[in-house]
């Protein structure tokens, strides 16, 4: 059996983008026990039969959209760590740092994670993903004897997830590029405190 062609690849990326698209904008305004298939189709001007060729369920769906999702945000969240092979907070520029831009680009889903029952539990997600990521990151590099690599890790997640919420409430009100200068600056705030509390 041949492989299906770039048109019909493209036909199945654009017809789940439109699902995925469909069904979190009727999240914003309805509970998801609440949504049908038809809904979802309807507005998405799909048929059932396309969805069902690609999801046994709606919660499949939304199962797919969370994990590309968490998938986006690992990418992002490491952007500025690939090129280098030691960091250091005094060398980063906040064009490299990406987090804001996925979360901005998956707006209407991260607006969701603080009004949809159905995403109870994923901020903690979110924030434990950020923390593996963040655990990974400083295992690399000098910490005091006394420092819990894991609470900090924990410690900068949520500090990160904090001011992702801030952005979130203001409904986006400042440009990913102005989060990402803000997360630098506290970056540099704490690397400058850090280092007077040795001297």
């Amino acid at each position: 059996m041949s492989d299906p062609s770039p048109s019909v690849d493209r036909r199945i990326r654009k017809s789940k983008v439109a699902l995925k698209d469909a069904l979190l904008t009727l999240m914003q305004t309805k509970e998801f026990k609440h949504i049908s298939i038809t809904d979802i189709v309807q507005l998405a001007d799909l048929n059932r039969g396309t969805f069902y060729k690609h999801y046994a369920e709606k919660e499949e769906l939304l199962e797919e959209i969370i994990d590309e999702v968490m998938k986006d945000l690992i990418t992002s969240y490491r952007a500025p760590y690939e090129s280098l092979t030691v960091f250091e907070v005094s060398k980063l520029t906040a064009s490299a740092i990406k987090i804001f831009e996925h979360v901005a680009t998956n707006a209407n889903f991260y607006t969701l994670l603080g009004k949809s029952n159905i995403l109870t539990g994923l901020q903690a997600r979110v924030c434990n993903e950020l923390s593996q990521l963040i655990l990974q990151d400083i295992s690399n590099r000098p910490l005091h004897t006394e420092t819990n690599s894991k609470m900090l890790a924990n410690y900068q997640a949520y500090a990160i997830w904090g001011m992702i919420t801030v952005w979130i409430d203001s409904e986006f009100l400042y440009p990913s590029d102005y989060m990402a200068e803000q997360l630098l600056a506290i970056l540099h705030q704490s690397s400058v405190n850090d280092t007077g509390s040795r001297g």
